[in-house]
């Protein structure tokens, strides 16, 4: 018999985080996030997204063991820019066990349906900063920090709670040669005299930190249309920017500006710190962080996260600047692979960057979608 516990007290929220370090003991393709990193974020108290969410977590028990978790996230700014009345499911995992994730997602629903909603859609966070979308290709790939990875058991027990494919996002792995393809090296010539446009020199972190309120400003107006996007608040921008550029390496940021001084381009790439998080076990202190520095100080993988490019500028090349600095940085430090974030399968405009590249795709996730057509019935 399967029962379901709200996670109230900081120890249930330590179990709710906790979880997945049980589940995936075995699986080498696993990276854990940091355990105090996750429960900032699921903290009311420490995430700014609380100003326009709310939600709840659940642990489910089997024979007095946990089997299984999930939040359930109503983000009112969501439901009032893309005017769908749809709660979120995130944080979500479960044992191979049929009665254990339909008794989550019976609870997520009933929750949802309670609070007024027509529909529950996930794996999603409070932001999209948070990681999305269920793994459904590529589970003999190493996970990333940006992503989900998840057993391939999951997408069955989606289907068979009736849940069917909101959106799909795509994950390309690169191949870097000792060269920049001259393709990109010519067509970024052309883009900087054509338009003005120059490379900001980055030694220090500080040397980012001016440019920060401008980068989210440049990533609100380049991401509004994509799906499920909302526009991060001045708090949340304030939080983001402590939490990613105050360890980041400068070298491997792209800042492109115009003649004006304005922010036109922006990409960021970083070490890959996969392998080492499978080392810190979700845990920084005593010595996990001296894992983490070395992997940021001497890696032969980096992680792609992001790129946008300002939107009266988009098409017409700005991206091989980007891809050329950030190329040249992963060669003068010894990189040899990067892995692209997940891109919406729809969005040409990224991912038609790779034909120039030695490149493959290697994952797919994917964001299920339940739509109500009446409130969910309790039993």
């Amino acid at each position: 018999m399967v029962t379901i516990k709200e996670a109230v007290t900081k120890k249930d929220l330590k179990d709710f985080v906790k979880f997945p370090h049980t589940l995936y003991k075995d699986c080498p393709m696993w990276v854990p996030p940091l355990n105090f990193d996750e429960m900032a974020t699921l903290d009311k108290k420490k995430n700014p997204a609380f100003d326009s969410c709310k939600a709840k977590y659940w642990l489910a028990l089997k024979e007095g063991k946990i089997a299984g978790r999930i939040a359930g996230i109503i983000n009112e700014k969501y439901i009032k820019v893309w005017e769908h009345k749809y709660a979120r499911f995130g944080w979500v995992d479960f044992i191979d066990d049929p009665e254990v994730s339909g008794a989550l997602f019976k609870t997520v629903e009933e929750w949802a349906a309670d609070n007024g909603m027509e529909g529950i859609q996930g794996p999603l966070g409070f932001t999209d900063f948070d990681k999305e979308g269920m793994l459904i290709e590529g589970f003999d790939e190493l996970g990333t920090i940006a992503g989900i990875y998840n057993y391939p058991y999951y997408a069955d027990h989606m289907k068979a709670l009736s849940y069917v494919k909101d959106a799909d996002w795509l994950e390309f792995r690169i191949k870097l040669s000792s060269a920049l393809p001259e393709k990109i090296e010519r067509m970024s010539r052309i883009v900087a005299r054509r338009f003005h446009l120059k490379t900001v020199p980055l030694r220090k972190t500080k040397d980012i930190l001016p440019y920060t309120k401008e980068i989210f400003k440049l990533l609100n107006d380049c991401y509004k249309d994509l799906f499920g996007f909302v526009p991060l608040s001045d708090k949340q921008v304030a939080y983001y920017t402590k939490q990613y550029f105050s360890f980041i390496r400068p070298e491997f940021v792209q800042i492109i500006t115009d003649k004006d001084d304005r922010l036109a381009g922006f990409g960021l790439t970083m070490p890959s710190l996969s392998l080492a998080l499978q080392k810190t076990k979700g845990r920084l202190f005593p010595l996990g962080f001296l894992h983490l520095l070395r992997a940021v100080k001497k890696n032969d993988k980096a992680d792609l996260l992001l790129i946008a490019v300002r939107e009266d500028l988009q098409g017409k090349g700005v991206t091989a600047m980007i891809m050329r600095e950030g190329y040249s940085a992963c060669i003068r430090n010894g990189v040899t692979v990067v892995e692209a974030s997940h891109e919406l399968e729809t969005n040409d405009k990224v991912t038609s960057i790779w034909k120039h590249l030695d490149a493959r795709r290697h994952k797919k996730r994917r964001c299920f979608l339940k739509q109500f057509r009446q409130p969910a019935v309790r039993s």
